[in-house]
C-alpha cells in the first residue's frame, strides 16, 4: 500500500519516526512529507533513511514528475502526524504552501490526523472549530491522549502513540473482510540435511510470507505463520503472530497439517524442497573419505505438502498454492496451470523468478489462477501489495463459494 505521511512542526515528531518504521516494516511503501518546521526536530537524512525514499519539502522539486500532485493521487492513505494547531488551521482553510498542502489537496484516500499540542491550544474555540470542520470533511482525527507534555504540563494534547496511530489508519483501507477467519500461512525455504553441516536449500528469503501474513492479520484474521529458514529480519514483521518453526519439508508438513486442520484457509507460500538426501550422513562429508574426485548424492522426492493439504482438506477450506518458475509469458501461464492441475488447489499465485528477480527482493510480480486456469489477478510492486492483492482474489473466491 503507497502510505503519504506527513509531519508538521512539534515536538512528536520524533514518535512518527516509529511510526514510518511500523509502516515500512508492516510491507508499506512509504512516503514522508516534512514540513520546514518538522525539519527543525528530525532531520531530512532520518525520515530519507527510515523511509526509504527521498524527501523534500518543496513544490520546486521533481517538477518533471508534478510531485505537488502526484504523491497526493498516488497515496492509498494520507497519516498527518504529528499534526499542530498551525497545520490544522492551515488544513482547515485549504492552504496549499508547501509541499504537504498541495498532497492533502490532491489525494482522495482517507485522511488521518494525530493531533499534538499543548492543552490550552487544543482547547481553544479556533482549534475545536477546525476539528470538527475536518471531521465533517471526513477527516478521521485519532486523539489526543491525556497525558503529559513538553515542559512538565498534564492535560490532553499528547499525540498518541505511533501503533494506535497505525492500528486505526489502517483500520481505514483494510474492509475487515477475514475478520474471525482462521489462516495458516508457510514461509521461507526448506533446509534438507546433507550431514551435520550442509543441506540443500533454496533462495526464499520469507519475504512475501510475511507479507501475505501481516496483511491477512491487518484484515482481521487469525494468523499462524509456518516458517522455514528466513533472511535475517523478515520475521519482525510478524511480531504479534503466532508462528511455528518448520526447517525441513517433513517438518513443515507435519506443522502444515496440523495447523489446517482448524484453519479456514492455507496458503502455502514456502518453498519447500523437491528432494531430500536418501540418508542424512552423521558425520561431516570429506573429500579424504571419498571415493575419488566426485560424489553421488541419492536423492528421493519429499511428500508434497500443498497436494496433502488439498487432499485432507475440510468441507468449506481454500487452499491457496505458489509456483516460482523459470518462465515467462504464455510458456509462465501454461506452467502454471499444468500445476494447478496437479495441486488441485482453489487458488494458484505464479511468480517469474531468476537470478536477479523474484527471490531475495522486496518487490515481486505474480498471476493469481483460479481452478480452471482462469486468471482472476494480477499484481505487481512491493511484497506487501502483492499480498493485498492475493487476499482480494482469496475473499473473492469464497464469496463465489457461498
Amino acid at each position: 500500500m503507497f502510505v503519504v505521511v506527513g509531519v508538521t512542526g512539534g515536538i512528536a515528531a520524533y514518535k512518527s519516526v516509529h511510526l514510518v518504521r511500523l509502516l515500512v516494516k508492516a510491507g508499506h511503501e512509504v512516503h514522508v512529507i516534512p514540513t520546514e518546521d518538522a525539519l527543525r526536530f528530525v532531520g531530512l537524512p532520518t525520515w530519507e533513511a527510515i523511509s526509504r525514499h527521498p524527501v523534500t519539502t518543496s513544490v520546486h522539486d521533481d517538477v518533471p514528475q508534478v510531485r505537488h500532485v502526484a504523491l497526493g493521487r498516488q497515496a492509498d492513505l494520507v497519516i498527518v502526524a504529528p499534526a499542530t494547531a498551525h497545520s490544522l488551521a492551515k488544513m482547515t482553510a485549504g492552504l496549499a504552501d508547501d509541499l504537504l498542502g498541495t498532497t492533502l489537496l490532491a489525494t482522495t484516500a482517507p485522511v488521518v490526523v494525530a493531533p499534538a499540542m499543548h492543552t490550552e491550544m487544543w482547547r481553544h474555540p479556533a482549534t475545536q472549530a477546525n476539528i470538527a470542520t475536518l471531521a465533517a470533511r471526513g477527516v478521521h482525527i485519532v486523539g489526543p491522549d491525556d497525558g503529559e507534555l513538553t515542559g512538565g504540563d498534564v492535560g490532553p494534547g499528547r499525540m498518541v502513540e505511533p501503533e494506535q496511530i497505525v492500528a486505526q489508519a489502517l483500520a481505514l483501507v483494510h474492509p475487515g473482510d477475514l475478520d474471525g477467519v482462521r489462516v495458516v500461512i508457510s514461509t521461507g525455504g526448506t533446509r534438507e540435511p546433507i550431514d551435520p553441516v550442509r543441506f540443500i536449500g533454496n533462495r526464499s528469503s520469507g519475504r512475501q510470507g510475511v507479507a501475505l501474513a501481516r496483511a491477512a492479520a491487518d484484515r482481521g484474521a487469525d494468523v499462524t505463520l509456518v516458517a522455514a529458514h528466513t533472511d535475517d529480519g523478515v520475521l519482525a514483521s510478524a511480531a504479534g503472530l503466532t508462528v511455528v518453526r518448520a526447517g525441513t519439508a517433513a517438518e513443515m508438513l507435519q506443522a502444515m497439517t496440523d495447523a489446517a486442520a482448524t484453519a479456514d484457509i492455507a496458503v502455502m507460500a514456502a518453498a519447500v524442497a523437491d528432494y531430500r538426501p536418501d540418508a542424512a550422513a552423521d558425520v561431516k562429508l570429506t573429500k579424504e573419505d571419498a571415493d575419488g574426485p566426485g560424489r553421488v548424492l541419492e536423492l528421493v522426492e519429499t511428500e508434497d505438502v500443498l497436494k496433502t493439504l488439498v487432499r485432507s482438506r475440510r468441507p468449506g477450506q481454500t487452499i491457496v498454492g505458489f509456483a516460482a518458475e523459470t518462465a515467462h509469458g504464455e510458456d509462465l501461464l501454461e506452467r502454471g496451470r499444468r500445476k494447478l492441475h496437479r495441486k488441485g488447489c482453489d487458488l494458484l499465485v505464479v511468480n517469474a523468478v531468476g537470478w536477479d528477480h523474484g527471490f531475495e527482493s522486496d518487490a515481486n510480480e505474480v498471476i493469481v489462477l483460479r481452478a480452471g486456469g482462469d486468471v482472476v489477478a494480477e499484481a505487481s510492486g512491493t511484497k506487501r501489495q502483492v499480498a493485498d492483492a492475493v487476499w482480494d482474489a482469496v475473499v473473492a473466491v469464497r464469496a463465489a463459494a457461498r
